[in-house]
């Protein structure tokens, strides 16, 4: 009989902390109103009952998960927040909760910022701004991610480099910069997906030469997409646990998913892929730790390869 083998990951039998705790923009009024990415099309505008469908299965799906998920309500003038991770980055200290409110490069995307303050407020998080109106430096923060103790969190297309500096000061942290280069991976959390505390995905065509190379040195157990497989929005996924829930899983990804022992769950979110976001997008993680998700530093660092 032949033997049976088996590789060994670093990251095997690890999960995240954090991820078990979201805020939704229920979609009443999503529509595509503007064009500011690749997937945008005015002529191609996402059928209202399926989007909400969809969306309420992603609900359903993560509650049943045992996460918890608060609801937003979405401003009519507002067709994109219902891409609700772009809203603002929340982090918990031991001094408090705190949110790093979005300053959106595009204009269009700006009238956000209100309704984010209030509902943010309202949840127990002290809002913080590095710009308005197109004054200090753009920040979205579907760029950022905890992992490895550091927040890493891609610059380019829509956070620019200054808003590293801001973020480490401000929250007194590492930040680790990555330079997104591809127009189809706009935001990291297209091309990056932590998966547990060793492991991720990763797709390098979204970097440049070197910050490709930093991710993957960054990442014990890289799960690496290629650029047609990111492409699909898989890497615009959230954990539960060790359920992946995901758009869409080529079947090379899941293999290499499941190899590690997390279990994939497939949420068809289509409709919204037509305003450039998925999963992720869709979603914005409150329990997020300083001291357990991201090491405490003082005065702060900023690394860029």
């Amino acid at each position: 009989m032949p033997v049976m083998t088996t590789t060994a990951h670093p990251g095997a039998g690890t999960t995240l902390a954090w991820g078990r705790h979201y805020a939704v923009v229920r979609p009443d009024h999503f529509r595509i109103d503007y064009v500011i990415n690749p997937y945008m099309f005015r002529a191609d505008q996402p059928d209202p009952a399926l989007a909400m469908s969809q969306w309420e299965t992603l609900v359903a799906t993560l509650g049943r998960l045992g996460a918890r998920v608060d609801v937003i309500e979405q401003r009519a003038e507002a067709p994109d927040m219902v891409y609700t991770m772009n809203l603002g980055l929340a982090l918990t200290s031991a001094s408090g909760s705190r949110v790093a409110l979005s300053h959106m490069r595009h204009q269009e995307r700006r009238v956000e910022t209100a309704p984010a303050v209030a509902w943010f407020t309202r949840a127990g998080f002290t809002p913080t701004l590095m710009g308005q109106a197109g004054v200090g430096p753009c920040f979205e923060a579907g760029d950022a991610f905890p992992f490895g103790g550091d927040l890493v969190v891609g610059v380019g297309p829509r956070t620019e480099e200054q808003a590293l500096e801001w973020l480490a000061r401000e929250f007194e942290v590492v930040v680790r910069g990555l330079r997104i280069r591809h127009p189809g991976m706009y935001h990291l959390d297209l091309a990056f997906c932590p998966l547990g505390a060793g492991t991720a995905l990763v797709c390098p065509a979204a970097f440049d030469e070197r910050s490709a190379r930093a991710v993957l040195g960054l990442v014990p157990d890289p799960i690496v997409l290629s650029e047609q497989e990111a492409l699909t929005f898989c890497a615009n996924a959230v954990v539960v646990g060790r359920t992946i829930v995901m758009p869409v899983c080529p079947d090379r990804v899941r293999h290499e998913i499941e190899s590690r022992g997390f279990v994939v769950e497939l949420v068809d979110v289509s409709e919204f892929h037509k305003g450039g976001g998925s999963v992720r997008c869709l979603t914005n993680p409150l329990d997020i730790l300083i001291g357990r998700d991201v090491a405490p530093v003082a005065g702060g660092a900023v690394l860029l390869p």
